[in-house]
């Protein structure tokens, strides 16, 4: 057995990394086809306030972030539905309000900065088995809700106007999907970090833009590139000594570098 899996902490950094490289993807996939992209980062920063929250009231930080990104998930849909402030313009006011929050709380709670560094960056040594429970669940759930209402989903990233039409419930769609994407952004988080876990939402399901056509073989190849991205990130933090989410997302952006040349090369062929 190799060195790196002899430690409890590693095999938990890979189980939770494994569940959050395939719901990410599952996730990403409708956010960039809709062109919501920015979202993740919007809500990373939601969370950040909810660990400040939870760290402060010494309760689960996990389940405040959680809490607090379903929260604003669900004002952001329906601001975004109202019409009264265009989306991009939601975002960047929920960003800015959340981060100040966060800054707020952190700089009057002294001795929050050291725990709070592990959910800025990622930190493979953090994951406790409670986190590991609580990953599993939800990813879950996630995947559940995801294949669920897969055709809907896809009917609505596509042409949501048709969808409408059509008498699919778009809105309910719409929010569930909000809500999905809060959950799914809390949990990457203990493996890449708030600063970049916007990051593994993207840059798989754009890898695998690159190398296919339809939809399902892209997300076949963004799950790939996903599970690539954080094991190879996982084993490059360990042995290397550096944080677990600069070297995961750096395998992710190396994937898609060479997806993009080789979807080059294909076209030209």
């Amino acid at each position: 057995m190799p060195e790196i899996f002899q430690y409890g902490f590693m095999v938990r950094a890979f189980l939770a990394g494994s569940m959050i490289a395939i719901i990410t993807p599952l996730i990403g996939i409708f956010l960039v086809l809709r062109r919501y992209a920015l979202i993740a980062d919007s809500l990373s920063h939601v969370a950040l306030a909810g660990i400040a929250i939870g760290l402060l009231l010494n309760v689960y930080p996990l389940l405040t972030a959680i809490l607090t990104c379903v929260v604003a998930a669900i004002c952001i849909d329906q601001l975004r539905t109202s019409k009264k402030i265009s989306s991009d313009s939601a975002l960047s006011l929920l960003l800015s309000a959340s981060l100040a929050i966060a800054l707020t709380i952190i700089s009057l709670a002294k001795g929050l900065n050291v725990n709070i560094f592990g959910y800025l960056f990622g930190s493979i040594t953090a994951i406790e088995n409670i986190d590991l429970i609580m990953i599993a669940a939800l990813g879950v759930a996630v995947i559940t809700s995801i294949f669920a209402f897969y055709k809907e989903f896809m009917y609505v990233a596509f042409d949501e106007e048709t969808a409408q039409v059509s008498g699919i419930p778009v809105k309910k769609l719409n929010l569930l999907l909000m809500i999905l994407t809060a959950i799914t952004v809390t949990l990457a988080m203990r493996i890449v970090g708030v600063l970049l876990v916007g990051a593994l939402i993207v840059i798989p399901v754009l890898t695998g833009l690159q190398l296919s056509k339809s939809f399902r073989q892209t997300l076949g190849f963004a799950i790939t590139a996903a599970l690539i991205s954080v094991w190879s990130g996982l084993f490059l933090s360990f042995y290397m000594n550096i944080v677990a989410g600069a070297s995961i997302v750096l395998t992710s952006f190396v994937l898609f570098i060479l997806a993009l040349i080789f979807g080059n090369l294909s076209k030209r062929r």
